[in-house]
């Protein structure tokens, strides 16, 4: 039975929508312009590998681990609350960030920032999902809170770029500051509040296994990627797996458990997750290659790089705004499943890509895989917050960024030891130029670097191939099971 309320948004819910947009915005920003700023800030602070590494990762390590806990606690205490709470400690951090005196101060200021930015993931989509009652509207509303976050994930080596070309490396992280302030100001104003009355407290013991489970998995899957099968990410995704089986046990016996795994019995719920899975898991693979060849193939900078995947994130932005305009025309799975089947042929021109002569060939079929895969990222989410009641919406929506964090980081890992794999059956050089692109590159000898670069690309034809055929299966799998019952909303 359809029990959605018709009443439509004003002007406050998108002035509010705004708001929400921004700091969605910069946390996706946050997770890609360090990068280019990694070389500034190891001649300031001389950090070692082992906490350069740190530097880098820990911020998506604990954004990863905290998302479905805060998403859970936000139902309990109100996300409006914890929305601002986030805010506060996000900025405060970002300070400590940008003014780091040593390596561990920065650690430490990067773990709070992950711990914050997963506060404000939940929150901003589940207060959404509360502001924007009329389906039609939230569909729009959803659309410009994914095109905001995939966008800056695109242009945060742009930005960060830009910025360090006239500023200190902590610049980057001073973007946040004057966003958090304009959300702590606004938020009371213009957000509503809401929390799930009767959600109980938060168990502890939970949450405890679930960052058991999950911070091993990432760790594993990261490691798996960079350095290839070895007895520590092995232990690690083992160890994880272990932890998540007695956290789903838990789950399934206390009276008020942290993530309500009767959600899945919803075959839309499940199946939008499972197709945003894969959607993140092909696009963070192919993705990985495709900087890889800008830089090392192609010889660009990570300036230049980032410059030349702007047209990436206009068409992710032009799919996702289109894709609620199409559904209200055809059904959302056909319009998922055809945005799938575009994006499988962008991956597909990949193949047609020459070593060191498929700039502009390459820049096209990422642009249009991505704006084949922006409806999925909106129809998939507005079909997982559409499949529980509200106040089950931080949940549902955390679950739904969680599924992304991992595919991302699936994704680099099977993908990444593929392309490796191809590389290595492809030549026959000496060192470190035998076993990367890389290697190759720092060895400096043209005929090497030839030999190298055709070797990558082949790998680069391989994982699109692969993963060209992955999304035309789930995009037939998603037009399939979807259609089998109209569309569920929220109770």
């Amino acid at each position: 039975m359809n029990t959605e309320t018709t009443t439509r948004a004003g002007r406050r819910e998108w002035v509010g929508l705004a708001v929400l947009a921004l700091p969605t915005l910069l946390l996706s920003l946050d997770m890609s312009v360090l990068h280019l700023a990694v070389p500034h800030l190891a001649a300031d602070l001389h950090p070692s590998g082992s906490q350069l590494l740190w530097i880098i990762d820990i911020y998506g390590f604990l954004i990863a681990g905290f998302l479905v806990t805060m998403g859970t606690l936000g139902d309990r205490i109100g996300r409006r609350k914890l929305l601002m709470a986030g805010g506060a400690a996000f900025g405060l951090a970002s300070i400590a960030a940008a003014f780091a005196t040593s390596p561990e101060m920065l650690i430490a200021a990067r773990a709070v920032l992950g711990i914050a930015g997963a506060t404000l993931m939940p929150s901003t989509l589940a207060l959404i999902s509360n502001m924007f009652q009329d389906a039609r509207q939230r569909g729009t509303a959803i659309a410009v809170w994914m095109s905001c976050f995939m966008g800056g994930m695109v242009i945060g080596p742009v930005v960060g770029g830009a910025l360090l070309e006239v500023a200190h490396w902590g610049a980057v992280f001073l973007l946040a500051v004057p966003v958090m302030v304009l959300l702590l100001v606004t938020a009371p104003k213009l957000l509503p509040e809401y929390r799930d009355e009767h959600a109980g407290r938060l168990d502890l013991v939970s949450v405890a296994l679930w960052l058991g489970a999950v911070l091993p998995i990432v760790f594993g899957l990261k490691e798996l990627a960079k350095d290839g099968p070895g007895a520590v990410n092995l232990a690690a995704l083992v160890a994880g797996a272990v932890v998540g089986v007695v956290f789903v046990r838990r789950q399934r016996v206390i009276e008020h458990p942290m993530l309500d795994l009767s959600l899945f019995r919803d075959q839309k719920f499940a199946a939008a997750l499972g197709i945003m899975l894969v959607g993140a898991l092909t696009m963070g693979g192919v993705f990985l290659l495709v900087n890889q060849y800008l830089q090392l193939v192609e010889g660009l900078s990570s300036g230049e790089a980032g410059f030349a995947l702007v047209p990436q994130a206009v068409a992710v932005v032009a799919g996702s705004m289109l894709a609620p305009r199409l559904a209200k025309r055809f059904r959302p799975e056909f319009v998922l499943g055809f945005g799938m089947l575009v994006a499988a042929g962008g991956m597909l021109l990949f193949t047609l890509i020459d070593a060191g002569q498929g700039l502009l060939l390459l820049v096209l079929g990422i642009s249009v895989a991505a704006f084949g895969m922006g409806p999925q990222g909106v129809l998939c989410t507005e079909m997982v917050i559409n499949s529980v009641p509200p106040r089950k919406a931080g949940a549902a929506s955390a679950m739904s960024e969680t599924t992304g964090e991992f595919g991302i980081a699936m994704g680099i890992a099977l993908f990444g030891s593929i392309g490796t794999a191809v590389y290595r059956s492809e030549v026959d050089l000496p060192g470190q130029a035998g076993e990367s692109l890389a290697g190759a590159v720092a060895l400096g000898e043209n005929s090497v670097l030839a030999a190298a670069r055709e070797a990558f690309t082949s790998g680069l034809h391989t994982v699109a191939t692969i993963g060209a055929l992955i999304v035309v299966a789930f995009a037939v799998i998603g037009m399939t099971v979807l259609r089998k019952k109209p569309e569920l909303v929220a109770a």
